[in-house]
């Protein structure tokens, strides 16, 4: 079962790996099981949350899903949307970002330092928005509370997220321009292109978020269409039909699985840029990641098993809150690579070294695992 569930993405890791070696040597090795360990971790409650959804189509459009959306998810956003990323901040063509990368690393490196305040700020912006609006949201079960609680009661008020967020980036943007200035003032002109790429970084996860909400209503709408026909079926005495959630209403999840792919894998594309800047190692660490949160979703909807580790997601979410910060001090000042991997897979064990522990204390008080952060048989949260 395993094995056929993780076959395909075992093999790739093995190629993915290989490939590195040869690439880079040993060095790069370790970058690509970084990025692959951090795609993976970053992208998990993307698999929980697909598998929710999947579970209700059809067996037809489960495969369009995990073969037409592995195309889109894989070769689309972790391979050929940082080529793009590169091209635009570095205003390259993709042909030649490419050819550079392979022939030219030299010049192809010095393009990408130069653009790497604008893609450091659209990234982290991103990100930013992505761990302040989980934050700030009130939800049932907590893992820090300390922390989560009175955020919580702060995210009643509204658009604080994004107010929070354009301090961060003005806040970036001056102390760039302050240390340009005292550097001579030789890159002061790129303060500004630091805002206007926050602030674009800001804008997609508006679209996107958007665009996420507007398929989910369409989807609802769908659902609830079908529900009143079985209804309608039951009455009358007629078989319902299975054809309107194999048509419609399975075509609008399809597209809303996607678009939420798309803003997940958003997340582990720009965090790789924290971590490195040539494009073949980024490609690899991603496309084995992305593979493995296609098995992953497989599997929970064969077992439905890993959605007992509860803390996984606010992990995961504080990891790309890590992430935003990282990236946005690199506008500034460079941080090794292996601190900006490590922390995501820290805090990611932690919360599941957190749920397992979670999981004991409900067992060990005879729960059921079902009640919210209050319940009295759960363990206190990983603090």
């Amino acid at each position: 079962m395993l094995l056929k569930t993780f076959g395909w993405s075992f093999a790739i890791t093995a190629l993915g790996l290989v490939a590195a070696v040869f690439y880079g040597g040993w060095q790069a090795f370790g970058v690509v099981a970084i990025l692959s360990v951090l795609e993976i971790s970053l992208s998990f409650d993307n698999a929980v949350i697909n598998a929710g959804i999947l579970k209700k189509m059809s067996a037809f459009w489960q495969k369009i899903f995990l073969t037409v959306g592995v195309l889109i998810a894989v070769f689309g956003m972790r391979l050929v949307f940082p080529v793009v990323i590169v091209a635009v901040s570095a205003k390259l063509g993709p042909i030649e970002a490419i050819d550079l990368s392979f022939n030219n690393p030299d010049r192809y490196k010095e393009l990408v330092t130069d653009a790497h305040p604008s893609i450091a700020a659209f990234g982290g912006m991103f990100l930013l928005m992505i761990f302040l609006d989980f934050i700030f949201e009130d939800r049932d079960i907590q893992w820090l509370r300390w922390i989560e609680r009175p955020l919580a009661k702060l995210g009643k008020v509204d658009m604080l997220s994004v107010c929070v967020a354009l301090i961060v980036l003005l806040i970036s943007a001056m102390t760039f321009a302050t240390q340009a200035h005292q550097h001579g003032g030789g890159h002061a002109d790129k303060a500004e292109t630091v805002l206007l790429s926050g602030i674009a970084g800001l804008i997609t996860y508006l679209v996107v978020g958007g665009l996420s909400g507007f398929f989910e209503n369409k989807l609802e709408e769908e659902e609830e269409r079908e529900h009143e026909a079985e209804e309608e079926a039951r009455k009358t005495g007629k078989p319902a039909s299975a054809v309107v959630l194999a048509g419609k209403a399975a075509f609008f999840m399809f597209l809303y699985l996607e678009v939420l792919d798309a803003s997940f894998s958003f997340d582990g594309v720009i965090g790789a840029f924290a971590i490195t800047n040539e494009i073949v190692l980024m490609a690899l660490g991603l496309g084995i990641g992305a593979m493995y949160v296609r098995s992953l979703t497989v599997y929970l909807v064969r077992q439905g098993t890993l959605d007992d580790y509860v803390y996984l997601e606010h992990g995961a979410h504080y990891a790309i809150g890590a992430l935003s910060v990282i990236l946005l001090v690199t506008i500034q000042y460079e941080i090794n690579e292996l601190i900006t991997g490590s922390v995501g897979v820290i805090l990611i064990a932690w919360s599941f070294w957190s749920s397992v522990r979670r999981n004991k204390a409900i067992a060990a008080a005879g729960g059921d695992g079902g009640d919210s952060s209050d319940s009295k048989a759960e363990v206190p949260s990983g603090v």
